[in-house]
């Protein structure tokens, strides 16, 4: 493999408390933005809030301000639009229409004949919401990242120890919760296709954390009279040009989505690109720390 880093003697260890300082700062971000989900008060995309999206295809080119206009116009509020760029089409969601559920899209496609009747188009698609449906899917959203934080426990157990399960979950999670948090922040979109790139980066993580954890455990085994803090060092040097260069090639797919990948894959490559270089960063500066803290020496001992 290429190493473009050899013969490191970096002292991560020795850093782990400001890592914590930083850590717990993000972590407490995204528990934030956690309690703002799930009391609805996040910019919920119709998936979790409920509503009406509608993609519409045209004949000629069309410009998403005569869109908005006349949308607006016609009276229809709090929506986004997506230009699908080079096939003339646009994606409308509108949000939170507990009243107008069912009739949105009728007067969507109404306003907008009306406004360009030298422009035809055609309805690709419709998908209605309701509020209900959409709270169930958030509850579900949520079951799937407690059962898979789960699992993920219980698998770095039984293949490593207790104390290692704590590590990479905690790391997994607080990885999760940093994108969530940025997300909230920015004031981008809570949605489904956001949960995959969450789940996304939680696999992500946990194979990069697993790596430095395999290494760790090998050096254990034949440094039986070296500290413990030392032996995580070295493992983590001795990886450190595989995690760099694993890192910078996920790195280089996600941007290459980001520009050129249309506005549907747009924030999931935004938060793929975050997902990366948090996950780099506490593989090294989390989730070693954290095996070390709460197993101390004891915990390697026979291992």
């Amino acid at each position: 493999m290429l190493e473009l880093v050899k013969n490191t003697k970096i002292d991560f260890m020795g850093k782990k408390y400001i890592a914590f300082v930083l850590s717990g700062l993000i972590s407490i971000i995204g528990l934030f933005a956690i309690y703002q989900i799930a009391h609805g008060r996040a910019n919920l995309g119709i998936d979790f809030a409920g509503g009406t999206s509608v993609q519409l295809k045209f004949e000629k080119p069309v410009k998403v301000h005569d869109i908005r206009k006349t949308l607006e116009d016609g009276g229809i509020k709090d929506f986004d639009l997506h230009e699908l760029t080079g096939e003339n089409k646009v994606l409308i969601r509108a949000k939170n229409i507990e009243i107008q559920l069912g009739k949105i899209s009728e007067q969507i496609t109404s306003v907008i004949s009306q406004k360009f009747p030298e422009n035809k188009f055609v309805v690709d698609s419709t998908t209605e919401i309701g509020p209900k449906v959409g709270g169930e899917l958030r509850k579900n959203a949520g079951w799937a990242i407690f059962w898979a934080t789960v699992f993920i426990l219980i698998y770095i157990a039984i293949r490593f120890r207790l104390n290692f399960a704590v590590g990479a979950t905690v790391a997994t999670f607080h990885d999760v919760t940093a994108v969530l948090g940025i997300f909230f922040l920015l004031g981008k979109e809570i949605n489904l296709i956001l949960l995959t790139a969450l789940l996304t980066i939680a696999g992500y993580s946990l194979t990069d954390t697993v790596v430095v954890f395999d290494r760790i455990r090998e050096n254990l085994r034949t440094r039986l009279k070296d500290p413990v803090d030392s032996v995580m060092n070295l493992s983590i040097n001795e990886v450190l040009s595989r995690t760099i260069v694993t890192s910078f090639t996920v790195l280089l797919t996600s941007i290459a989505l980001f520009f050129f990948g249309g506005e549907v894959l747009h924030d999931f490559s935004l938060a793929m690109i975050l997902g990366v270089l948090v996950g780099t960063y506490s593989s090294i500066f989390v989730a070693s720390p954290i095996v070390l803290l709460w197993g101390g020496n004891k915990a390697f001992a026979k291992k």
